[in-house]
């Protein structure tokens, strides 16, 4: 591999060189291979030089269409070969790191049309990966054990086989196992009560391998926003423990879709507690020769585990459209904490005393040691209202309690933007009212570059968009927004890209949808019902399928005949989960402050999944009420369309333009 794609000269600016040579890739190397000179892309290719040279972050807002992908890959790379450190390319979820780097994808574009050979690896976050242990226990124990079986007989012969491993192999990959289901798959992936520094069979599990192979890149390593928060969490605690961190020392990072960095730090730094989880760590301490005292205080941690679990199911109650329970602060339940507390105190003072009689072995006690911190520091969290957002989930063996701080732009700037280093921000939606100072305030950043540029396409001739009025007077409002759906389906004989803001909405079309004569020919696949990014693969190579989401908001990338229709079930509003109740609760103004802003910007963002090539064309259809009953919302609305835009109220307007 050439260390540059250009000659260059030691004596003069590595950077300036680098955007000399990007230069001449946008005006001349790729127009020869059939690209279009977009001036936008160049501006901000000259935008992406400063942060490179002054090592600042950076807002990089450009609009769909833009080729905001390639600029930033290209500056990344060289300066991944300069630093001899790989960027870092964090995505915001598992779908738009495939379409990064799919076959057709612009790593592959680019490395067809510069003649370069990059090194892009994936460093997929833990829970895309089967967790052999949980195979092992569903092959056996599930009543679809016959389909866990099958996955156990396909594994590579190494995993259960004394033999050596020469060389990498990719295996246990979420998108290897398309054919699961979510449910079926959270039932053999690794979830975070796994204790991978305990079991036997981590050198050969799939994670750890590709973990292992993804470090080792020259260029590119590309990841989701979960992951990169979760390196920079468990960056000092790995260390402590004798481990790797997650992602290796990088010379830049870039955050694509930026403007969901802040939901995946918060989500990062929470922690988890389960009650049989915590049986299984504390009942270590009983396999050695320990004191009495010792093992009195660890079964009296189990009951007070037992009863503080019940009380938390006792006050937590269900919240509509939202898979988490909010937890309602009762005295007993905070007492019982603070009991909990108390014993873990004495425990560990007790493993003091242990540690010097050498009674237990050392690797177990320190892992027992840690998982008590993480506790103890979680339950001091939670005792403080203020400053935490919690919940419970019903889960499959039993509730978990989620513990999430507020904010966390103080440990994001500490830890992250305080470094001197390029960090890119890139998406269509960064700024609120043409300032960044809002999404710069939450996340920490005490300074930044920033620019905006405009989307090349031309919008007004290429996007229509219906904003039916459906007569929910006396009707039922369910049945008219079918009708109009079914209307929109056989207008565009599928192709439509179907936006649902819960899940809980997308079953409710999902079970009418197959009473609908008028759609019996059309083929409708349903987010979770396959690995997402097959899911998306089969949608953009079958013209007459309909793809249903309800987190395609952001990075869908579907150009051509496949996608031509846009059908926004419901405006995008926050649920009323305790994450947002607490947003809400420290907001002046609640919805103008956290409901509106939230819906705007995923309103943007699933408005700009139709148009993604200047030969594009289709609809975007609204089927909310709330548009025309509310006139706070139907001015902020308009104000988001792409300009030029204007909606019809009658969907039979449509008819016409789209023969």
């Amino acid at each position: 591999m050439m260390q540059y794609p250009f000659a260059y000269e030691p004596k003069q600016s590595f950077i300036q060189q680098v955007s000399d040579w990007v230069a001449d890739v946008f005006y001349e190397i790729l127009p020869e291979a059939g690209f279009e000179v977009r001036d936008e892309q160049i501006y901000m290719a000259f935008q992406l030089e400063r942060a490179f040279a002054e090592k600042k972050t950076i807002f990089a807002e450009a609009g769909v269409g833009t080729g905001k992908t390639l600029v930033y890959l290209l500056y990344a790379i060289c300066y991944a070969r300069y630093t001899r450190k790989p960027a870092v390319i964090a995505c915001a979820d598992e779908s738009l790191i495939e379409q990064l780097v799919k076959p057709e994808g612009d790593v592959a574009k680019l490395a067809q049309h510069l003649g370069l050979t990059i090194d892009a690896r994936l460093g997929k976050s833990p829970d895309q990966y089967l967790c052999l242990n949980k195979l092992e226990g569903a092959r056996i124990r599930d009543e679809e054990d016959d389909l866990f079986q099958d996955i156990y007989e396909e594994l590579p012969r190494f995993v259960n086989e004394p033999e050596a491993l020469q060389s990498f192999f990719p295996y246990g990959d979420r998108r290897q196992y398309a054919h699961l289901n979510d449910e079926q798959w959270r039932k053999i992936s690794w979830d975070s009560f796994q204790d991978c520094l305990v079991c036997d069979r981590r050198h050969r599990c799939g994670q750890t391998l590709s973990r292992d192979h993804y470090r080792k890149s020259a260029d590119l390593i590309i990841c989701s926003h979960d992951f990169y928060m979760e390196h920079i969490w468990t960056y000092d605690a790995r260390k402590r423990e004798g481990q790797l961190p997650l992602l290796p020392e990088h010379s830049s990072v870039v955050f694509d879709e930026g403007h969901l960095l802040e939901a995946a730090a918060q989500k990062a730094l929470t922690y988890k507690l389960k009650q049989d989880v915590f049986e299984s760590i504390i009942t270590r301490l009983l396999q050695g020769e320990i004191r009495e005292k010792l093992a009195v205080l660890v079964e009296e941690a189990i009951e007070q585990s037992d009863t503080l679990f019940m009380l938390l199911d006792r006050h937590s109650q269900a919240v509509p459209g939202s898979n988490r329970k909010e937890i309602k602060y009762q005295e007993n339940l905070l007492q019982a904490v603070r009991r909990f507390k108390a014993i873990l105190d004495d425990i560990e003072e007790e493993l003091v005393f242990e540690s010097g009689l050498h009674s237990l072995d050392e690797y177990q006690l320190r892992i027992v040691e840690e998982h008590l911190e993480m506790i103890q520091l979680a339950l001091s969290i939670f005792l403080q209202a203020d400053r935490v957002v919690s919940w419970v989930t019903e889960e499959a063996d039993g509730l978990m309690l989620v513990i999430m701080p507020r904010k966390v732009k103080e440990l994001l700037g500490e830890q992250l933007f305080s470094k001197p280093m390029p960090i890119v921000f890139s998406s269509a939606t960064l700024s609120v009212e043409g300032s960044f100072d809002y999404i710069a305030d939450t996340l920490g950043i005490p300074s930044y570059l920033s620019f905006s540029v405009a989307s090349p396409y031309e919008y007004a001739e290429q996007m229509q968009m219906a904003v039916p009025r459906l007569s929910t007077g006396a009707g039922d409002e369910f049945k008219e927004k079918m009708n109009a759906a079914v209307h929109l389906l056989c207008t565009t004989e599928g192709s439509a890209l179907l936006l649902f803001p819960s899940k809980e909405e997308m079953s409710a079309f999902q079970a009418a949808i197959a009473e609908e004569s008028a759609c019996t020919g059309m083929r409708f696949a349903f987010e979770g019902e396959r690995e997402i990014s097959h899911l998306i693969s089969d949608f953009q190579n079958d013209r007459q399928s309909n793809l249903c989401a309800y987190s395609l908001w952001e990075g869908l990338d579907v150009p051509g005949p496949s996608l031509t229709n846009v059908i926004i079930w419901s405006l995008p509003f926050p649920p009323n989960d305790p994450v947002f109740a607490a947003m809400r609760k420290d907001a002046a103004a609640p919805f103008e402050q956290v409901d509106l802003p939230y819906m705007l910007l995923r309103l943007r963002q699933g408005i700009g999944r139709l148009i993604r090539s200047r030969e594009d064309r289709g609809i975007v259809a609204i089927l909310d009420q709330r548009v025309h009953e509310r006139e706070d919302i139907r001015s902020k609305v308009k104000e988001v369309l792409p300009a030029g835009v204007e909606w019809k109220e009658a969907l039979h307007e449509l008819i016409p333009l789209m023969q």
